[in-house]
């Protein structure tokens, strides 16, 4: 007599913007079932390992897309300013930061993803997870974002670097000895310091 082993499968959060092949397998979806869904029009893949959930009904989030195009990626920069109320500037792309030795395979056509490579110590730094409603992204905390700014300043341009400093200058929950402990290890305290005196005084 044989016996057939039933493995629950869940249902796909409507959620959920983007789901992974583990993610799938460890709600009892087999390789054969992610097949049919793609097939039935439920997911879209997008890259090896992640899939796009055609039924999603939650709000739309750049974030997320640039989570899911770009492994490993952090949001950084402008993007990350944007997203700590530091500037007024809207950015036309996502900034992600991705370590050098990283390839990302494939981008969308929408949101526009703009990568920047970064060495692993900067990488490291500073990054924290944010989740909403089952769905994450990478950013790099405020401190080093506005660290990021002043050390990439000529790329992200002197009058936006000014306005970022000073908008954070101004919060209340600022952690300046954070500041300066990410702009020592990543060798750019002179600078810093030299901004802020300027801004202070």
């Amino acid at each position: 007599m044989m016996i057939v082993e039933v493995i629950a499968v869940n249902t796909i959060q409507e959620n959920k913007k983007f789901i992974t092949i583990t993610e799938l397998k460890e709600m009892g979806y087999s390789y054969y079932k992610i097949g049919q869904l793609e097939k039935d029009g439920i997911l879209h893949r997008i890259n090896r390992s992640t899939y796009e959930n055609l039924s999603y009904q939650g709000d739309e989030n750049d974030f997320f897309s640039a989570e899911a195009f770009v492994p490993n990626g952090v949001i950084c920069l402008m993007s990350a300013a944007r997203y700590y109320n530091l500037t007024n500037f809207l950015p036309n792309a996502v900034d992600v930061a991705i370590d050098r030795k990283k390839k990302v395979s494939t981008l969308p056509d929408w949101p526009e993803i703009k990568i920047f490579y970064f060495d692993s110590t900067r990488m490291d730094i500073g990054v924290t997870e944010v989740d909403e409603d089952g769905n994450k992204f990478h950013v790099f905390d405020i401190e080093k974002t506005v660290v990021d700014i002043i050390y990439y300043r000529n790329k992200v341009g002197i009058e936006e670097t000014a306005e970022v400093l000073k908008n954070y200058l101004k919060r209340s929950d600022r952690q300046l000895n954070r500041l300066y402990d990410y702009a020592k290890r990543l060798r750019c305290e002179k600078v810093i310091r030299t901004y802020l005196e300027v801004l202070v005084s």
